[in-house]
């Protein structure tokens, strides 16, 4: 119990034989329930959280999933579990023993507050520590993947979308339809834009990072990882839009998204043309270039405005 309030730790684990008893070794004593959920794995993973629950921390329960089916899954097997046993904040962290545990009241305390309904680590932010060990190609994919978060999900104030390290309330947790969130790799903005479609308030705390010299902690590559999301991304987006501002409030700002991008397609498009007709020793006309520069300038400057718009729903 922290505050008044009950409190569990979920914690997705696949083979991580080698990390998952020191997370577990790393447990706040206020923390009620610790819900491992072993997804599949074919390592000593589920052994080893059965005897450290027997032998050392009755707390620690293990759900084990039949077969693989992803760190979103994982979470959301806790959630439900959370929900079904009434504690108050979800507070979920890797089994890689790369989140500071030491450092959950950060999460926890913005959301008994009232402050937010949903909370996440940022490696980022003023405070946080050893970011210089992040190797550079996490950092780029990191940078890439959070833009393209806000936009997605549009929450504009946040950063570092990867980031597992969150907690959220049993509101917000009982209103979202879990059975079609994104299951897999990339959970961490899906489930940003379903908060937002449900219009919860999401906030960033500083956290600072853990690198292990010598040992693989996190199995995600930064670039790749940002390529296999973009797809899930750009889908969530429209999806967003749909839910939020055709279905909810009706704002213009859907318009100027859609036709932004029309716009820009076309623009391009025109371009590209322009470009293989001048490579084949074609002179094409200026006025095929001006209406090129047209349509992508003022595509991009509707796409814009849409986003202004929607940073003004935020702040709402």
């Amino acid at each position: 119990m922290y505050r008044e309030n009950k409190i569990v730790l979920v914690i997705p684990a696949r083979n991580e034989e080698k990390l998952i008893l020191d997370t577990l070794k790393g447990v706040p004593e206020y923390v009620d329930k610790v819900y491992v959920i072993d997804d599949c794995s074919t390592d000593s993973t589920a052994k080893l959280v059965r005897e450290y629950s027997t032998n050392s921390d009755k707390r620690v329960e293990l759900i084990s999933h039949s077969k693989n089916l992803g760190p979103g899954a994982a979470i959301i097997t806790g959630y439900k579990h959370a929900v079904k046993e009434k504690y108050d904040v979800a507070v979920v962290c890797g089994g890689d023993n790369q989140m500071p545990l030491d450092q959950m009241r950060d999460l926890i305390d913005p959301i008994i507050e009232g402050k937010a309904d949903y909370t996440k680590g940022n490696r980022f932010m003023e405070g946080s520590e050893k970011l210089s060990d992040m190797p550079l190609t996490r950092v780029i994919g990191n940078t890439i993947i959070s833009f393209l978060t806000k936009i997605a999900s549009g929450y504009y104030k946040i950063f570092d979308v990867v980031d597992g390290f969150t907690a959220i309330n049993k509101k917000a947790i009982s209103a979202v339809d879990w059975d079609k969130a994104w299951k897999g790799y990339g959970y961490p903005m899906d489930f940003l834009v379903r908060m937002n479609v449900y219009r919860f308030k999401v906030l960033d705390v500083p956290r600072r990072a853990i690198y292990l010299p010598g040992v693989r902690q996190s199995q995600i590559k930064g670039l790749s990882y940002a390529l296999r999301v973009s797809p899930m991304l750009l889908r969530n987006f429209f999806f967003r839009l749909y839910k939020r501002y055709f279905l909810g409030d009706f704002h213009p700002l859907i318009f100027m998204y859609i036709m932004g991008m029309l716009m820009l397609a076309v623009g391009v498009f025109v371009g590209l043309f322009i470009l293989t007709f001048k490579i084949k020793g074609g002179s094409p006309t200026g006025a095929t270039a001006i209406l090129s520069a047209l349509f992508i300038i003022s595509g991009g400057q509707l796409f814009l405005f849409g986003m202004l718009f929607d940073m003004m729903e935020e702040k709402k």
